[in-house]
């Protein structure tokens, strides 16, 4: 298939960084959110997150001003009608997800295809609520979406090899670098670095060190970019206890079971970052432990 559109649904950290890359490499995007003020904050993200690549000299100014007329805010889904892919990055929620497609099925084209951002949930599953699994395929990117190199791509059961490899074209088109992955629970780098990031917080849970020493351990003892507890709060705090609930549900193995304190700071509501506490509070100059 000739791609020319891509519509994406969810303008939140992940939504806003596809919108990006795909509009970058010339796409028409097509952007939509639930929530006006999230969706005018998205296009926020992706000026300010362009406006960075000018200033590292990563891309020229007419650059940005090329990739943001590609981009066009919608208020509903009757305008992907015009789209050849519809990308859904809304959260980690399967019963969101699939409230999302049942809308959006009815308003694309009939050969428009549909992928799904999910970092952990079923894409067979989530394809037979669709009207169009032949055509539907997940594409994981990594966060933060601009930044980072890797794309998982999942077949689902029936996804049709016509579907995978015109998907396949589009990431290589967007400079990303694709990995294939079977269709199982958390797909490959969520499956190895959650229940790492979930250890981390039983390493806390249990007192074998504090927020600040698991994260210098991991930092200069394995080299680690960023520590466990950091990253958590980076991702979410509530996207990792789904990762590990999808995990521990799909495959039946009690070292997936979430950590109960991780539980806790997601019923507290400090999610992390985003909402400026979790293993860190984001509230001062400077990112404090809160354990």
């Amino acid at each position: 298939m000739n791609v020319q559109r891509i519509g994406v649904i969810g303008a939140g950290q992940m939504g806003s960084g596809i919108a990006h890359v795909c509009a970058l490499a010339g796409y028409d995007v097509l952007i939509n959110d639930i929530e006006r003020d999230k969706l005018e904050h998205g296009l926020e993200v992706i000026s300010g997150n362009l406006s960075r690549q000018v200033a590292r000299g990563k891309i020229s100014d007419a650059d940005k001003d090329r990739t943001m007329n590609h981009i066009r805010p919608v208020n509903s889904l009757e305008a992907f009608n015009e789209v050849d892919l519809a990308i859904e990055a809304a959260t980690e929620d399967e019963q969101v997800k699939r409230k999302i497609f049942h809308d959006l099925c009815p308003k694309i084209g009939k050969n428009a295809m549909i992928a799904t951002n999910t970092s952990s949930i079923s894409i067979t599953r989530l394809a037979a609520s669709t009207d169009r699994p032949e055509r539907f395929i997940g594409l994981h990117f990594m966060n933060p979406v601009p930044v980072m190199q890797l794309v998982e791509l999942i077949r689902g059961i029936a996804t049709e090899d016509e579907t995978f490899q015109t998907v396949l074209g589009i990431v290589k088109k967007l400079g990303k670098t694709p990995a294939n992955s079977e269709d199982f629970p958390a797909f490959i780098v969520n499956r190895i670095l959650l229940p790492m990031i979930n250890e981390a917080v039983y390493t806390l849970y249990e007192g074998v060190g504090t927020v600040e020493a698991i994260d210098t351990a991991m930092r200069l003892g394995a080299n680690h970019p960023m520590g466990p507890l950091q990253l958590a709060d980076f991702i979410g705090l509530d996207t990792c206890l789904s990762v590990m609930q999808v995990l521990y549900e799909g495959l039946a193995d009690s070292k997936y079971r979430p950590c109960p304190l991780l539980v806790k700071y997601v019923e507290a509501g400090w999610l992390g970052q985003k909402t400026n506490r979790g293993f860190y509070d984001y509230r001062g100059e400077k990112p404090v432990p809160t354990r």
